[in-house]
C-alpha cells in the first residue's frame, strides 16, 4: 500500500454494491465491518479462481480507512494477487466509492487491504494450489 493518492484503482473489478441506510453504524456512518465484508467476499474472486475451488479467509493485514463511505454511495471493489504460496494466496484488495447523485463524480479510493486466502479440500484441511501440486 502506498501513501499517494491513486487516481485509478489498482487490480480487476470483483465486486460493486451501494451503501444503504441498514448499513450504518449508531451514529449514521457506513459501519466498517459491513465494508470489509464485501471487501472479503471480492477480494475472495481471484482466490477462487487460483485454487480452483473452495478457499478461506486467514488473514487480513494492513488495512487503511482513508475516506468515509456513505449512505447512496456507489462502491466498487478491486483486487489483485500479490502472491500464490503452495497453498495461499494474499490478495490486496481496494474499495472506491462514488456518489450516486453526482453522475460525474469522480471515484475515491475509500479503503485498502491485504487479505490471505488458503485453499481448503472437502474436510477443510489446506490444499495444495493447482500450480503448486503440479
Amino acid at each position: 500500500m502506498t501513501d499517494a493518492l491513486p487516481t485509478a484503482p489498482a487490480g480487476q473489478p470483483v465486486g460493486r454494491v451501494i451503501a444503504m441506510p441498514a448499513d450504518t453504524n449508531p451514529e449514521g456512518d457506513i459501519f466498517g465491518g459491513w465494508l470489509l465484508a464485501h471487501m472479503d467476499l471480492a477480494g475472495a474472486t481471484p482466490a477462487f479462481e487460483l485454487a480452483q475451488g473452495r478457499c478461506v479467509t486467514i488473514a487480513l493485514d494492513g488495512m487503511v480507512f482513508h475516506q468515509p463511505v456513505s449512505v447512496g454511495d456507489e462502491v466498487s471493489i478491486y483486487a489483485r494477487v500479490l502472491k500464490t504460496g503452495r497453498t495461499s494466496v494474499r490478495v490486496h484488495v481496494e474499495a472506491w466509492k462514488r456518489p450516486r447523485n453526482h453522475a460525474q463524480a469522480a471515484s475515491v479510493r475509500v479503503t485498502e487491504g491485504v487479505f490471505t486466502y488458503v485453499a481448503i479440500d472437502q474436510d477443510r484441511k489446506p490444499r495444495l494450489l493447482p500450480e503448486a501440486a503440479a
